[in-house]
């Protein structure tokens, strides 16, 4: 753009006077790139509209563009830069980026004044250099190759900045540095780890070897700053180093078998607080510590354990031969009605498998969905909030699991089946009944069950105290008159900011809006069931709501004292319960002496009922 047609700009907007030489660097053959509209050609100007002429890539061409808009919007790409070089230059480039990766972030953070790049950035730029689905592939392989090149320094967050080194810092020196610079024992582990999987020449190592496993090992000794399970993870961190330059990692003290020894009562809690890639070695030791028992050890974790540490468990009993363990102990917690949501999951997961068909196949029946249901409806109960249930999640997804079992079942069973999946809570109402349907497909007869729990639903009382609606009115009021409209406003404001596709304010205003109309449709459902009570119809004959109750549990003679009030009206602190958790539900009903058990932090009590009170009479001790 020539000076005469920047001064008219200028002249018919004066704001723009400290833009000049913005302005400037927008003539033809200038390659830019917009916020919103990507990557473009500058290919004219048309002085008599005072409008750029610029040919975006994705279809919009010969776009006319007001250059007083484009101020602080438009970037205007150097023609060193290697974006433009991928237009001017393709098979350059395009060589580069299959043979020589690391030379294209060079170029990139080579045309930051600071030397420096987010890896936002980064990622931004690889979008305009190659199609997007091949970018993530590309980045995470590059990451790893830059990890080890000593001319870029890589962020230690993600949050970070990638670095171009005036001078080469080996990634040795680098780790090193920040190993005696920081104060945190924790830190000094990670940082150790990374020494061992970086160190391509292992003998590199044996010069810091001497210091680096002394200043470990006090490390690990600081048993007030590191959990047992950091420590057990640094004792392997440590061996790894001195067992690869060939020290004696049996005479280096701590011992990975003496920590184990140390919390042998407590070896779930270590295992799950390990970094994943170290369950399969911990599963080993264990093989080790305990020679004669290490099966009952590891199959006493199977039935307390979670997520991907479960699936790492019943791995390594199957490859080391030990099916038909397992198989029976599935077969006993499935009798026993103890088996766990993790490992329900994992026969769910690995229904089909060829390598776990012998151990799979033969639970998958009716006796397993009722262990689903009865498991999710447990989870349901035991969690206030709103997270989702995996378990739940798992069969709402596999819509072939219930028409598979129902197949092999009794009406009269899948009835019963059916009736559980209606009463359960852990599953949202469109929920069952879409996983209602797929009994109806199998059992047509069970479609007035739907019907029937559609009535009684109507007719389902919620029992709560006044204080506790007025709590619940307040809430709702507060939705309607205030959060609900703020958002709407919030929508309306986003709105302006233009392009939806790349409004985060817009999204996540949405997403707010979703939960707060989630949350004001629930309400609503709830207002509709509620029955308030001021428990006074109590007594003392059997366990009802507004009974206080003490107890006696069985293993321990400890005594416990409840009240169980309204569903709303828990303060645990108060000792104060809902009948709606799984101890009332469990104790609603029964008589002075009667016994009941509950599972409770993963371990089954029993519990004697001693005596019973009205919550009317002996509020005041509460």
């Amino acid at each position: 753009m020539n000076v005469e047609a920047i001064d008219e700009i200028i002249a018919s907007n004066p704001k723009l006077k400290n833009a000049r030489e913005e302005l400037a660097l927008m003539e033809p053959g200038a390659y830019c790139v917009h916020r919103s509209w990507g990557f473009g050609l500058i290919t004219d100007y048309d002085a008599t509209e005072q409008r750029l002429i610029i040919d975006f890539e994705g279809g919009r061409q010969g776009h006319p563009m007001d250059p007083a808009f484009c101020v602080g919007k438009l970037e205007i790409l150097p023609a060193e830069s290697i974006l433009v070089k991928a237009r001017t230059e393709p098979e350059v480039v395009g060589e580069m980026l299959k043979k020589r990766p690391i030379d294209v972030i060079m170029e990139i953070l080579s045309q930051s004044p600071s030397g420096q790049v987010s890896t936002l950035e980064i990622e931004r730029q690889l979008g305009y250099l190659m199609e997007p689905e091949k970018v993530r592939k590309w980045w995470t392989a590059t990451k790893k190759l830059l990890v080890k090149d000593p001319r870029i320094g890589v962020p230690a967050k993600k949050t970070g900045n990638y670095e171009l080194r005036e001078e080469p810092v080996t990634p040795e020196e680098e780790i090193m540095e920040e190993f005696y610079a920081t104060q945190q024992s924790k830190q000094k582990i990670l940082l150790a780890e990374k020494l061992f999987q970086l160190a391509n020449d292992k003998a590199e190592l044996k010069k810091y070897l001497p210091d680096v496993l002394k200043t470990l090992t006090d490390a690990i000794l600081e048993t007030r700053v590191l959990t047992q399970a950091e420590r057990l993870h640094g004792v392997w961190v440590r061996n790894d180093l001195a067992r690869d330059t060939h020290a004696d990692v049996e005479s280096l003290s701590p011992t990975s078998s003496s920590i184990i020894i140390e919390r042998e009562d407590e070896l779930i809690k270590l295992a799950e607080e390990l970094p994943a890639a170290y369950y399969g070695r911990f599963l080993d030791l264990l093989t080790r510590v305990y020679p004669d028992k290490w099966e009952d050890v590891i199959i006493d974790l199977v039935r307390h354990s979670e997520g991907k540490f479960t699936n790492e468990c019943i791995h390594f009993l199957v490859d080391n031969d030990k099916e038909e363990l397992l198989a029976t102990s599935f077969d006993r917690w499935l009798n026993d009605q103890t088996i766990r949501g993790p490992i329900l999951l994992w026969l769910l997961k690995n229904r089909g498998s060829r390598k776990y068909a012998n151990l799979v196949d033969p639970f998958v029946n009716a006796r397993l969905l009722k262990a689903i249901f009865f498991a999710i409806d447990f989870e349901s109960l035991q969690n206030a909030s709103t997270r989702r249930i995996p378990l739940a999640d798992a069969i709402t997804d596999d819509t072939t699991l219930i028409p598979e079992i129902l197949k092999g079942s009794t009406e009269e069973t899948a009835r019963d089946l059916a009736q559980m999946l209606m009463l359960n809570q852990g599953f949202e109402d469109l929920t069952k009944k879409s996983l209602l349907v797929r009994f109806i497909r199998v059992f047509p007869s069970i479609q007035n069950l739907a019907t029937r729990e559609s009535e009684d639903k109507e007719a389902e009382g919620l029992i709560v105290s006044q204080p506790s609606l007025d709590v619940r009115k307040a809430e709702y009021e507060e939705l309607i008159s205030k959060k609900i409209p703020e958002n709407k406003k919030a929508i309306e404001i986003a709105r302006e900011h233009g392009d939806l596709k790349e409004n985060s304010e817009y999204k996540m205003a949405r997403q707010d809006q979703q939960v707060l109309m989630a949350r004001k449709a629930e309400l609503e459902t709830d207002f509709g069931r509620v029955r308030v009570s001021d428990f006074t119809d109590a007594g003392v004959e059997e366990i009802a709501v507004g009974s206080v109750v003490n107890l006696t549990q069985t293993s321990n003679k400890k005594n416990y004292r409840y009240a169980f009030l309204g569903a709303w009206d828990s303060d645990p602190e108060r000792n104060i319960l809902s009948y709606k958790t799984p101890l009332g539900q469990s104790l609603i009903g029964q008589k002075v002496g009667d016994k009941v058990t509950i599972e409770v932090d993963r371990e089954s009590r029993e519990y004697t009922v001693d005596s019973i009170e009205r919550w009317v009479e002996v509020s005041k001790d509460f």
